[in-house]
């Protein structure tokens, strides 16, 4: 399957631990994730050659391709935000995955339209064992 993975970029790398740790169990089970880079920690780098209409095309033609979405919103993030109502009204299963106890937009846990799964994780290991369920049920 053909997942676009989303997270934070400009809005905070805190969690770029668990973005890799995701983005790996993915490819490991066979999965093509062409947003991989973003999990790296180089990601400023490689982004900041990119004019914003060229990013805007690159990764709305990745979510067209993609299967489904996998979004890390433990940190708020605009694009993450527009990423995910741009898939589910293209009618992409999302998967949204957070850490207990962090704040999440309402407009995130709100949210009851279909293909929409928002779940929060205590530690990587959940995080991983609930990527697994949702792949499972694709």
């Amino acid at each position: 399957m053909k997942i676009y993975f989303a997270c934070s970029i400009t809005g905070g790398r805190a969690d770029q631990g668990i973005y890799q740790k995701l983005v790996e169990a993915m490819q490991v089970g066979g999965h093509e994730v062409p947003t991989a880079d973003i999990a790296g920690p180089k990601v400023h780098m490689a982004e900041s050659v990119h004019e914003p209409e060229f990013v805007y095309t690159r990764d709305v033609g990745w979510i067209e391709e993609a299967d489904a979405m996998v979004a890390e919103v433990s940190t708020p993030s605009h694009g993450v935000g527009f990423e995910i109502a741009y898939a589910l009204h293209r009618s992409k299963p999302v998967l949204c995955l957070y850490e207990a106890g962090r704040t999440v937009s309402k407009m995130i846990t709100g949210n009851t339209m279909a293909g929409l799964m928002v779940w929060a994780y205590k530690d990587e290991e959940e995080a991983l064992n609930l990527l697994d369920t949702w792949l499972e049920q694709q």
